[in-house]
């Protein structure tokens, strides 16, 4: 072992705890529950990073900035984390509490865990790795934590945008995400972007019972699923017009670094949703999908025509989308085909994109498979959605992705979890990317 590798080993149980006492701190932005502490327990873990450290108000969930100066006319690196996390969900549904951290199996269980505490933790343990073996960084580096990610960061690029002189930088990363399916070493050049919103079917102002009323009173629950009907086809063709208007092709390298990707076969599928297209293409394009339907509350059921039925949906945005634009044909959409159906429109994202040829791309993929000890390959754009744009596209910046979660950490879902081995190795991953940053001429 090097001196990193010596030094992560030798930290583990250290690392651990830390990870488990920042688990064990809520943040959830949806609620607010435990925000003001999560910026405070955020700041705190910048300070033992050798990080200088502020807090950035936003007008929502602030942001928490650490700063660290490495050699002068050394790259400077922006990397990006988010210190909230989702709802814990149904807590029947948890094997042990979402907020209390728990080791089993080799794994930590909580909330966050990989979503996005333990990822963004390992980046900073990796520059106080740097900094206690090399007495120093390779590079100039600013960590921003993000408060509000999982409500869509609404003001994420806004505030990037006023710390502009702050945030001249020549390269950003970030760690959030499952590893490849096939458990490959991968750096993601982008993510899609998302717009999520729900469509709520009224009917007679009450439940009426379906002998009595059936043919008689409007049924919400039908007219909502014929509209789901028109904006879908049963071959996976979304049939709003207009939502993918601005959709850039693929290039010949992006399509080259698609068809290196390895697919997993072993993932519990009896069948796909779509009939053409390879695996890891579909995961590039836009998507449509209906995340819940609900008609009564408590999953109850009783002969009725309900009063009101909603589904909760979101598209994935591929690179040239934009989340106005898919707004504007979605509203267009509903109104022509059921007007007194309400559209909600909830968290949103713009997509983002970094191309394989961009600055720092090579060093980045290298150190990354240097890491791994095997060649890592490129992701065109991961499946889910971060706020990457307002890196990208408010600041210029290359961005690339280093995910380091294992593929089943049922992040968003009960019983989130994170390989303690992966953990670990993401630290020294991690310091291996800004070595080779730092290197670069």
């Amino acid at each position: 072992m090097d001196a990193i590798e010596e030094y992560v080993a030798r930290h583990g149980d250290q690392h651990e705890r830390e990870l488990a006492a920042w688990v064990a701190a809520p943040s959830v932005s949806a609620t607010g529950e435990g925000m003001a502490e999560a910026a405070d327990h955020a700041r705190d873990l910048l300070v033992r990073s050798g990080l200088a450290p502020r807090v950035v108000e936003t007008g929502g969930w602030p942001l928490v900035v650490g700063h660290g100066t490495g050699p002068a006319g050394s790259p400077h690196v922006v990397i990006y984390g988010h210190y909230d996390v989702q709802p814990a969900g149904p807590l029947a549904e948890w094997d042990s509490p979402p907020f209390e951290a728990v080791i089993r199996d080799g794994r930590m269980y909580g909330r966050g865990t990989g979503d996005n505490k333990g990822q963004h933790l390992a980046q900073l343990l990796a520059i106080r790795a740097l900094r206690d073996c090399e007495g120093g960084l390779p590079c100039s580096v600013t960590v921003i934590l993000d408060g509000e990610e999982e409500i869509g960061s609404p003001h994420l690029a806004s505030t990037l945008a006023g710390m502009r002189k702050e945030l001249n930088a020549d390269v950003a990363l970030y760690s959030d995400g499952p590893v490849n399916d096939g458990y490959e070493p991968t750096v993601s050049l982008g993510v899609r972007g998302v717009v999520s919103f729900e469509i709520v079917v009224r009917g007679a102002g009450a439940v009426f019972h379906s002998g009595n009323w059936g043919n008689v009173a409007p049924n919400p629950a039908w007219e909502l699923v014929w509209l789901l009907g028109t904006m879908r086809a049963p071959d996976g063709r979304v049939l709003v017009e207009g939502y993918d208007d601005g959709v850039v092709p693929l290039t010949e390298a992006e399509l080259a670094c698609l068809e290196a990707l390895p697919v997993s076969a072993d993932v519990g599928l009896d069948r796909f949703d779509l009939a053409t297209g390879g695996v890891n293409e579909r995961l590039a394009m836009p998507t449509f999908s209906i995340n819940s339907l609900t008609c009564l509350d408590n999953d109850e059921h009783r002969t009725v025509i309900p009063a009101v039925a909603v589904a909760r949906c979101d598209m994935r945005l591929a690179c040239g989308q934009r989340t106005s634009t898919v707004v504007d044909a979605v509203q267009k959409h509903v109104a022509r085909h059921l007007p007194h159906a309400e559209v909600r429109f909830k968290a949103m994202m713009e997509p983002s994109r970094t191309l394989p040829d961009a600055p720092f791309a090579k060093v980045v993929l290298d150190a990354v498979g240097a890491a791994a000890g095997r060649p890592a390959l490129f992701e065109p754009a991961m499946g889910g959605s971060l706020p990457i744009a307002g890196i990208t596209d408010g600041l210029g910046l290359p961005c690339y992705g280093i995910q380091l979660a294992n593929v089943d950490e049922r992040n968003h879902a009960p019983n989130e979890n994170f390989e303690l081995r992966r953990f670990h190795a993401g630290i020294v991953t991690a310091a291996r990317v800004l070595q080779g940053i730092g290197r670069s001429e």
